[in-house]
């Protein structure tokens, strides 16, 4: 999954959610609300895509720690998530 709530709500103690888009690793290129993203963009072991029609809140206290370092999506990327999530909520 991808965080893609604000830091400044992620590190808020008043919030106890965060915003956050899955991954799969069954691709759909053309999906317009589907983004690929490599394996070393993402830390897995294989590539696979955001599924921005997926967006969902999660308690922080349900997070676990990644087994490896944390990835940091760059901010480009963050923006194409937000433009396929404007998509599929019909916003254009």
């Amino acid at each position: 999954m991808i965080v893609v709530s604000a830091e400044p709500r992620n590190r808020s103690e008043r919030s106890d959610t965060v915003l956050v888009i899955p991954l799969s690793t069954s691709i759909h290129k053309l999906a317009p609300t589907h983004l690929f993203l490599t394996a070393g963009e993402t830390g897995l072991q294989a590539d696979g895509a955001a599924r921005a029609e997926n967006i969902t809140t999660l308690f922080k206290a349900d997070l676990v720690e990644p087994r490896g370092a944390l990835r940091r999506i760059s901010h480009a990327k963050i923006c194409q998530l937000a433009s396929a999530l404007r998509l599929a909520m019909d916003c254009m």
